[in-house]
């Protein structure tokens, strides 16, 4: 297992296009679920301990903006990732851009304020409301594990996996978490359906959107 990650540190890694989309697909999966982990475990903290939220806009456990996040880590950082210290500093000044254009585009363009890190605990050095010193330190860290744990991983059942089977399994549990987004960010707004955010909130969940 060293041997096989020492290579991963010290050797370009190989895959064709349709391969390399499916490695994509599962870091997208996994970030995005990642990311709703955090923010349950961080808003229960934030109320307190007294209350435990479902994040996000989707019936799945997954938040858009981690899965974003991570796939442009991925390519900003993986031929530094000899040097952890610098996937840190590219991590952090990256998702800092990220979070505060993203939190802006949704506030002034469309009309949602999605986070407020200035109503939140360990919100120093926030900017706007939008980023954070603890914030971006979450992402820095987050993205150490993401290309020292995560893209490892993905690559090791890249190659032991049969091809046929490795991307039948990335690209279908991929489009479920996509469609899911798709659905509750456009198609339900479209033809007026339920959104995963009335369902849940009917069913009693303490409902917060990302």
């Amino acid at each position: 297992m060293k041997e096989k990650y020492e290579n991963y540190l010290n050797n370009e890694q190989h895959f064709d296009k349709s391969t390399m989309l499916g490695i994509i697909a599962l870091i997208i999966v996994i970030a995005g679920v990642f990311g709703f982990l955090y923010e349950v475990v961080f808003y229960y903290f934030n109320s307190g301990m007294t209350e435990i939220y479902w994040r996000g806009g989707n019936f799945l456990p997954w938040i858009n903006i981690y899965a974003i996040g991570a796939v442009l880590i991925y390519f900003l950082t993986y031929k530094k990732r000899k040097n952890p210290l610098l996937v840190f500093l590219v991590s952090v000044i990256a998702t800092g851009i990220l979070e505060y254009v993203g939190g802006a585009f949704m506030e002034h363009v469309m009309h949602v304020k999605c986070w407020d890190y200035s109503t939140e605990i360990l919100s120093f050095g926030n900017i706007d409301g939008y980023v954070c010193i603890r914030s971006v330190l979450v992402f820095g860290i987050s993205s150490l594990l993401l290309m020292y744990l995560i893209v490892p991983f993905c690559f090791y059942l890249a190659k032991r996996m049969d091809k046929k089977k490795f991307l039948i399994l990335s690209y279908t549990i991929c489009a479920i978490f996509l469609f899911d987004e798709l659905y509750n960010l456009i198609f339900a707004r479209i033809f007026s359906l339920p959104r995963a955010s009335d369902i849940y909130k009917s069913l009693g969940f303490n409902y917060l959107y990302f």
